[in-house]
């Protein structure tokens, strides 16, 4: 009697379980073919990224995620991860073909966020180009204002 209870338990529980491993599989399989993520947006109170993720988001990026992540007041912006420098490396000085899209819409997020717009006479979004890196570098690149 206790066998054909574990027997019939044992299918339920296969039965159960079945819907799961195809979701499983099928958001595995979604996530295999979804485009790389080379921008990461923060500004509002929302960050994409945080303060664990320096190796993606070189220091200065990271940090930035981080502080938008807890609250501190932080403008509007985005990190463009360190992939995109290994990319431009490996791939004979070419960018990745979803940066630029990936930037506009970015790009598009700090506009909204300060009602302001890049290149505009009226209205101008400024903003400064910070470089970061894995590892700190002090001094190695030029900020850009």
């Amino acid at each position: 009697m206790a066998a054909k209870r574990k027997s019939n338990l044992r299918k339920r529980l296969q039965r159960a379980t079945k819907p799961i491993r195809f979701r499983s599989r099928k958001a595995a399989a979604a996530k295999r073919t979804r485009a790389p993520r080379y921008v990461y947006y923060f500004g509002n109170g929302h960050a994409d990224g945080t303060g664990t993720m320096k190796a993606l988001l070189g220091g200065k990026g990271a940090n930035l995620h981080e502080m938008t992540r807890i609250g501190l007041p932080v403008p509007p912006g985005f990190t463009i991860t360190t992939e995109v420098c290994s990319y431009f490396y490996d791939h004979n000085r070419s960018y990745p073909p979803q940066l630029e899209a990936q930037v506009a819409a970015a790009m598009d997020k700090v506009e909204k966020s300060t009602g302001k717009r890049f290149g505009d006479q009226e209205r101008p979004l400024l903003v400064s180009v910070r470089s970061g890196a894995r590892d700190s570098m002090p001094g190695m690149m030029d900020t850009i204002l």
